[in-house]
């Protein structure tokens, strides 16, 4: 095994490094000032034990602990165990995200059965529509597939500031700067997703998800005064 393999294998390097970005993300939303808008029927969920499906674009992932209230409940971010994947889980969890891992060897009713067993327990479930791998901006199925299989209503949320750091990443993942503003919105995807939904039905769920999360996102851009193309 390579030098840099051992190390970025390391669990002493993974945590200072978990520590690192999650001691900044911190540092960044407490000295910046922040709108928070749309959210109270998902903390209204929360606060009653009854679990919801949190969604947004892989890009926006970093600050999702700020836009669920863990305060009023618990929730799991679904995360890839790969070595990127395990690294942004732990930074989450840092934050005060559970995890899921998701691994491609793991048994697709395995996953099931725990994503099921968490919701049951009155945790919420949180995902990147298009992680962890892309293409960016184009959800998954797994959004459709856990609304249909927990029956959770699903929500969409996102976050801009005038100015972020972009990492250099398939999605160019975003990290908020500090001694700024920002904006945080929520708003629910009200589709009704069939117990038994057709190739066509899911495809056009995915769609559906996909531009009700452009949409959330272009305008917490606009709102932030954030002008910046469709893949930026």
């Amino acid at each position: 095994m390579s030098l840099r393999k051992k190390i970025a294998d390391s669990p002493h390097f993974n945590r200072a490094i978990e520590g690192l970005f999650a001691n900044y993300v911190r540092f960044a939303f407490r000295t910046s000032r922040w709108q928070r808008k749309g959210f109270e029927e998902m903390d209204a969920c929360a606060a009653r034990g009854e679990p919801v499906i949190f969604v947004l674009w892989h890009q926006r992932l970093i600050m999702a602990p700020y836009m669920f209230d863990t305060s009023k409940g618990r929730i799991c971010a679904l995360t890839s165990a790969a070595r990127a994947g395990r690294l942004a889980g732990q930074i989450l969890v840092r934050l005060g995200f559970e995890t899921i891992p998701m691994s491609s060897h793991q048994r697709h009713v395995a996953l099931s059965r725990e994503v099921l067993r968490r919701t049951k327990d009155g945790c919420s479930i949180g995902l990147a529509a298009d992680g962890p791998r892309g293409p960016a901006r184009r959800s998954s199925e797994v959004p459709v597939m856990w609304a249909r299989m927990t029956g959770c209503r699903v929500f969409t949320v996102a976050f801009a500031q005038p100015r972020v750091m972009k990492l250099p990443t398939w999605d160019k993942q975003m990290l908020p700067l500090p001694f700024s503003r920002g904006v945080f919105l929520c708003e629910e995807w009200t589709e009704t997703v069939p117990k038994k939904p057709s190739e066509d039905q899911v495809s056009a769920l995915q769609k559906s998800i996909s531009d009700a999360l452009d949409t959330i996102t272009a305008r917490a851009d606009s709102l932030a005064d954030r002008q910046i193309s469709r893949d930026a």
